[in-house]
């Protein structure tokens, strides 16, 4: 039988790895966190031949066998934390003398400690898996920290440059290493998804420029800027480490801010820091549910609350998977058998509530969707419709939400359960809509004709008053932006790119209809990441 040792850490390679794809944009302009902060590599990565694009099958990942026997057949001991885990691992270089710029980014950290505690707290539920994929590909396992330099450990990070989830991916980098993006659900913050996806991003870096420190710089700047880089130093003679190449002052603390982590993670008790232990055991797994399920319906089957659930699983957009898939569901592993056993009981049917709907004088597909929180081809392939025409007093069936149709509180983003928090009068303006006034206060169309006594199909009058009702949860889920005004810019443009009402971004930063925009200037923007949808 084949023995293999492997660093301190018995593992076999049972998912292999075949990167392919480019991407030559820059992914980053302004990183945005409710957090401040942000020549020796690896030899040539093995090419596998067995990996598949869409591998992440299993039901959990306590299900693969992965243990290996060493040299003396024996069963090598399994590191017990994952910190421990990260330090054996490590094949970055420049721990010992230290860059000045490495060095200001330690003492930082070393400052903050209650930042540090933060993202460790934000790390707990993922670190495991991104660490196991990291040693199994065979990467230096520093890497496991790079998602604190991105994103602090946010899967709901959103930046200006529209990249989001804990590796910041924007749209078209995201589409190229095969993560989905649509209505439903946004693969860039899926955290399994994502992680495949930037691992396979940085080995094809590394398999590029032979350099981790050249590969990570260029999963920030972009290959092509680091790529120009290398070339400029080459033709004057120059050396063409990291640390010799001239690149954008972003990627430049880039780097720093990584090994500086490395280093604090290294001998963490030399800084008086105590880096809260975290077992080197799965907390997830993923579950194949095999059909679209209603989310609330899914948390109450797992026995955890809905913002768990939206938690460890923050690629959906909606109330429910994605029609069409994924139907993966992460759930922490001891849910899974709870979840197994109440989820063999019910059929498909019973993952989704239905409603009847009658169609009224003047609805159209998309109304009626709209309302419903679902698309048009869905009423459609629901329906068996094959037009866009509806006659009034037909009915259609419509999958709604559990929560919508037990309570009728569901959040047109995410169906989480919503507490009454702070009472609005709004007054109807001219143009108003029904659902320009939901979308600008971050409620549900239904809910919002429900406060009122309405219902969407009524005609709103200037100067009628309504109720709101601002959810406590809106105000959490909205992530600040800094957004800096470039060429070509307008209110519309920038309103559309990140799907806020112009209103709105005139009165968070105090303009007028008179009100010149200039490049350079700075605006600030409230904006959910569940509705960052690519308009390119």
């Amino acid at each position: 039988m084949l023995k293999i040792k492997k660093r301190l850490w018995p593992l076999f390679a049972v998912l292999s790895v075949l990167v392919s794809g480019c991407s030559t944009t820059s992914k980053h302009t302004e990183t945005v966190s409710a957090d401040p902060p942000q020549n020796t590599s690896h030899g040539p990565l093995k090419k596998h031949t067995n990996w598949k694009k869409n591998h992440l099958t299993q039901l959990s990942l306590q299900d693969l066998n992965l243990s290996v026997l060493d040299d003396d057949s024996a069963v090598a001991p399994q590191t017990v934390d994952v910190w421990q885990r990260i330090r054996d691992g490590y094949g970055l270089s420049e721990y010992h003398s230290l860059q000045p710029e490495t060095q200001n980014r330690l003492t930082w950290f070393v400052n903050n400690p209650e930042y540090v505690d933060k993202v460790v707290e934000r790390a707990r539920p993922y670190l495991f898996h991104i660490v196991d994929a990291l040693d199994r590909r065979n990467m230096p396992l520093e890497i496991a920290l790079l998602p604190i330099v991105e994103s602090g450990y946010q899967p709901f990070a959103l930046s200006s440059g529209q990249a989001a989830g804990i590796w910041q991916f924007i749209p078209a980098t995201g589409r190229v290493f095969g993560l989905e993006q649509n209505w439903w659900y946004d693969g860039r913050r899926d955290v399994i998804q994502s992680t495949t996806a930037a691992l396979d991003y940085l080995q094809k870096l590394h398999n590029d420029f032979n350099d981790w420190e050249l590969a990570i710089a260029a999963y920030n700047a972009g290959e092509g800027t680091v790529g120009r880089a290398i070339k400029k130093n080459q033709e004057a003679g120059l050396p063409t480490d990291f640390w010799s190449l001239e690149l954008p002052a972003e990627t430049t603390a880039y780097i720093p801010k990584l090994l500086a982590l490395a280093h604090l993670v290294k001998q963490p008790a030399h800084y008086d820091l105590t880096l809260s232990p975290i077992n080197n055991e799965p907390y997830l797994s993923v579950i194949n549910v095999g059909s679209q399920i209603d989310l609330s319906l899914a948390a109450d089957l797992a026995e955890i609350t809905l913002d768990e659930l939206y938690l460890l699983n923050p690629g959906f957009n909606r109330w429910a998977t994605a029609p069409q898939g994924p139907h993966n569901l992460v759930l922490p592993s001891t849910k899974v058998s709870a979840f197994k056993t109440a989820l063999s009981g019910l059929s498909d049917e019973d993952l989704l509530r239905w409603k009847r709907h009658e169609v009224k004088p003047g609805e159209s597909l998309s109304t009626i969707a709209s309302q419903h929180q679902t698309t048009v081809p869905e009423l459609k392939k629901a329906n068996k419709l094959t037009s866009n025409f509806l006659r009034a007093g037909a009915h259609l069936l419509i999958p709604i939400s559990t929560a919508q149709a037990d309570e009728a509180e569901a959040n047109a983003i995410n169906n989480r359960r919503l507490q009454q928090g702070k009472k609005l009068n709004y007054s109807v303006k001219a143009g108003d809509t029904w659902w320009n006034i939901a979308k600008a206060y971050t409620v549900d169309v239904f809910e919002l004709t429900q406060w009122n006594d309405k219902t969407p199909s009524d005609v709103l009058h200037s100067g009628q008053q309504l109720v709101i009702w601002q959810p406590k949860q809106t105000q959490s889920k909205l992530k600040t932006i800094n957004y800096t005004i470039r060429n070509g810019d307008s209110l519309w443009t920038i309103s559309r790119k990140f799907n806020v009402t112009v209103d709105k971004v005139k009165e968070w930063n105090g303009l007028s209809d008179r009100t010149l925009l200039q490049p350079g200037q700075k605006l600030t923007l409230y904006v959910d990441p569940t509705l960052q949808i690519s308009h390119s």
